[in-house]
């Protein structure tokens, strides 16, 4: 395995699958024994059921399972591979593999982020805030592996539809109200994608920066992650979580790894596994990471967060805006409102369902539809996304 600062040498794919194969197994039983696993169960009055809270505040992670239906992830699947059919043909380029111009150009983010097969892009650097400081083994993928691949891609709400209509989803707002209140905030969007035998790894970390040494600290306040899967999650390809480390403060990652012999195997995590259609809740100050996809399985997660209101307003700017920008009234609101136009997205397209109520916008929900002037609004979201 690799340790800090260096790759192992010349580990294949294949020998990198069969050193993982007894501790996937030995994780996925010590999942199995959590009890944070099932449907969505919501109370009478909408809010997320106490047992399921409970579980999630204990483990720092739930697994809800087959919440998205089959025509809905049906229509994800479509938006996915449309976004990487019209991806550049290779990254800087202007035009995707059919010589049409590449989606999001007219995005100021880039909606496509690349890397090396099988590589660990972020451990051991300074990138997002240093919180990814011990390296992941690095496999050598199969001859004839492109050079980079899309590893990352984002504006999941301007640049796909389907993933607009999932970010107003009723059952998931529910849950989010319960967790973080009903004037809960958004943190931001994007899609991993772990393409067999291809996807790389993301090391080690914790996602919160700014409230560490807060007086207010407690384990909710870097808010949490959902984590819609369009297709089966193994535990060979899946996020993998230190049950109850979100309770534990700031980790010291490094010395955790040092001390597991540099190995990237740590040996409390469990798998995030579950089927297609399920979804994947962490609080995002519990430990996790994805290990090199070198299976043969598919994996595409639409992930996207929310936020306490308290724990964003007045902070500046952390890893995915520049830290000069102040989280104001006026910028909370405006990024907040792509939440009351992918509801009523939703509502266009799924008729039969209850839309969700969004605290914030109640009475304004005319201002805020989906529609040409919804389009407008809607561009360049990202730019102001709630990252702390």
């Amino acid at each position: 395995m690799a340790r800090q600062g260096g790759r192992s040498p010349a580990l294949s794919a294949d020998n990198h699958a069969a050193q993982m194969a007894e501790y996937l197994t030995a994780g996925r039983e010590r999942a199995l024994s959590l009890g944070n696993r099932g449907p969505l169960r919501l109370t009478d009055d909408g809010a997320l059921h106490p047992d399921i809270l409970s579980a999630y505040r204990k483990q720092g992670f739930y697994v809800f399972e087959h919440l998205i239906g089959d025509s809905e992830l049906a229509e994800l699947r479509a938006g996915i591979d449309e976004m990487l059919e019209r991806a550049p043909v290779r990254p800087g380029a202007d035009v995707d593999a059919s010589g049409r111009p590449a989606l999001g150009l007219d995005i100021s983010r880039d909606s496509y982020l690349w890397a090396r097969p099988l590589a660990d892009p972020v451990g051991g650097t300074s990138a997002n805030g240093g919180r990814h400081p011990a390296k992941m083994a690095e496999p050598e993928p199969a001859a004839g592996a492109p050079d980079k691949v899309i590893y990352m891609m984002f504006n999941l709400c301007e640049n796909m539809e389907a993933g607009l209509r999932v970010y107003g989803h009723p059952g998931l707002l529910a849950i989010a109200a319960t967790i973080n209140g009903p004037d809960f905030v958004p943190y931001n969007d994007a899609v991993f994608v772990k393409q067999p035998g291809l996807g790389a790894s993301v090391a080690w970390h914790q996602d919160g920066l700014t409230h560490w040494d807060s007086p207010d600290w407690d384990p909710e306040i870097h808010g949490f992650n959902f984590q819609v899967q369009l297709y089966d999650c193994t535990p060979a390809n899946c996020l993998w979580v230190v049950p109850g480390s979100h309770r534990l403060g700031k980790l010291d990652i490094r010395q955790m790894v040092d001390d597991n012999g540099g190995s990237d195997r740590l040996p409390d995590a469990v798998p995030l596994y579950c089927d297609a259609g399920g979804v994947t809740l962490v609080n995002r100050q519990a430990l996790h990471c994805s290990f090199a996809n070198t299976s043969p399985d598919l994996r595409v997660s639409l992930t996207f967060g929310f936020h306490r209101r308290a724990s964003v307003l007045g902070q500046r700017g952390a890893i995915v805006v520049s830290s000069d920008q102040v989280y104001d009234e006026t910028r909370i609101f405006e990024r907040s409102s792509v939440i009351q136009t992918a509801i009523d997205a939703r509502a266009r397209h799924f008729p039969e369902e209850t839309p969700f109520a969004y605290q914030p916008f109640r009475g304004l929900e005319d201002q805020y539809r989906w529609d040409e002037a919804g389009k407008i609004r809607l561009h360049d979201y990202s730019l102001k996304d709630l990252g702390i």
